[in-house]
C-alpha cells in the first residue's frame, strides 16, 4: 500500500477529477474492511479468517497501484489516500495483534513507532502549508513487505494449514520490510528539508 520514486513522474489527475477512480475505490474498500478485520480477530477470535482478510487487503495495495499506472488513473487524491490507508491498516492490525498476542510486541512497536513518526512529519508539513512529500519506491516496498508479514504472523499463530510455514514466512518478509521501511523513513528527512526550503523560497517571492 516521490522524491526518490521515478525520474519521470506519472501525470496525475488533479482535484476532484481524480476522486472516483477504480484505484481510489479499491483503497476506500481497504479502509472499509478494517472493522471487519477487528471483528474477526478480537470478537470472533478467528485468526485464520482474519489473516486471510488481512492478506487480501494487503494484496489490494499492489493491485490499485498497478491499475493506476497501467490505465492512467494516477490522481492527487490517490497519492494522498493510498499511503494513509496503508498506514492506518498497519497501525490498526498491529495494535489488534498485540492485544491478541499473535505478534512479537517488539516487532509491532518498532513498526508502529516508524509509522507514527512519519505520520507526524506529514501533519507538521501540512500544518505549515508545505507541499506533500510523495511516497518513495523504498517506502512502498517496505510497506508492501510488512503488509504480507503481518498476516503471516497471524496465520502462523492460527490453526491454519501449514501454519509453521507461515510463521517462517512472517520473518522472511518482516525483517527486510522493517529495515527497508526505516531506511525509507530516514530518506524523508532531506526530502522534508527540501520541501520546507521550497516553501520559504515561494513565500520570499
Amino acid at each position: 500500500m516521490g522524491s526518490e520514486t521515478a525520474a519521470t513522474p506519472v501525470p496525475s489527475r488533479a482535484g476532484w477529477d481524480g476522486v472516483w477512480t477504480l484505484p481510489n475505490l479499491i483503497t476506500m474498500l481497504r479502509l472499509a474492511c478494517i472493522p471487519w478485520f477487528l471483528w474477526l480477530l478480537l470478537d470472533v477470535g478467528n485468526r485464520t479468517d482474519a489473516a486471510l482478510l488481512l492478506g487480501a487487503l494487503g494484496a489490494t495495495d499492489w493491485v490499485d497501484g498497478w491499475i493506476a499506472r497501467r490505465f492512467d488513473q494516477v490522481s492527487d487524491v490517490g497519492k494522498l489516500l493510498d499511503p494513509i490507508a496503508d498506514r492506518l491498516l498497519l497501525v490498526v492490525a498491529l495494535t489488534a495483534m498485540v492485544v491478541d498476542g499473535s505478534i512479537p510486541t517488539w516487532f509491532a512497536v518498532t513498526v508502529l513507532v516508524r509509522e507514527v513518526l512519519i505520520g507526524l512529519v506529514g501533519l507538521v508539513l501540512l500544518a505549515m502549508g508545505a507541499r506533500r512529500i510523495d511516497v518513495t519506491w523504498w517506502g512502498k516496498t517496505g510497506t508492501f513487505a510488512l503488509l504480507w508479514a503481518v498476516p503471516f504472523f497471524l496465520a502462523g499463530e492460527s490453526t491454519a494449514f501449514a501454519h509453521e510455514a507461515f510463521a517462517i514466512g512472517a520473518w522472511v518478509f518482516g525483517l527486510p520490510g522493517l529495515v527497508i521501511s526505516w531506511v525509507a523513513g530516514w530518506s524523508y528527512i532531506p526530502a522534508a528539508r527540501e520541501v520546507l526550503a521550497d516553501r520559504r523560497s515561494r513565500r520570499g517571492h
